[in-house]
């Protein structure tokens, strides 16, 4: 059983692969993770960059409401992928690992993360709030929002 730790790192590792798949980022990051996993074995990396070309695909592939049931289920296959990797090693092997995994994932991982408060929301990407036919929109509301006519202004107010 791996450290809380490890646990930790795996499941980074595989939201990274996740989030990578399909972006500009994704050929280097996808040869990087594995080299990782090959661990030095040509026919294992091949067979991970294969596994990679799979996820990605699956990505691509997944539309609507699936597409957010697909990114959990591979999120989690290769979480459960590094920690097999993880476990498998000696535990000089294993924190040599870790380390290296680390190192790949601060390379890889975006510049500048956004955030928000409570209450607020953060986007890493484009966001585009819109109302039609009298309604409101918006990403965050704080107080109340009224939908009656507004007052016509006095006369001597122009």
């Amino acid at each position: 059983m791996l450290a809380e730790a490890m646990t930790a790192l795996a499941a980074a590792g595989g939201t990274a692969v996740v989030q990578a798949a399909g972006t500009d980022v994704w050929t280097g990051f996808r040869q990087r993770v594995a080299t990782w996993f090959g661990r030095g074995n040509v026919q294992r990396e091949r067979a991970e960059l294969d596994r990679l070309d799979q996820t990605a695909a699956a990505l691509e592939a997944a539309e609507g409401q699936q597409a957010a049931l697909v990114r959990l289920r591979l999120e989690a296959s290769w979480e459960a992928w590094f920690i097999a990797l993880l476990e498998s090693l000696n535990d000089d092997q294993r924190e040599h690992a870790a380390a290296e995994l680390r190192t790949l994932l601060a390379q890889h991982s975006p510049q500048g993360g956004v955030s928000a408060g409570q209450s607020g929301i953060a986007a890493g990407r484009d966001v585009n709030v819109r109302a039609e036919q009298s309604s409101v929109a918006a990403a965050v509301l704080h107080g109340d929002v009224n939908m009656s006519t507004p007052l016509r202004p006095d006369p001597s107010q122009g």
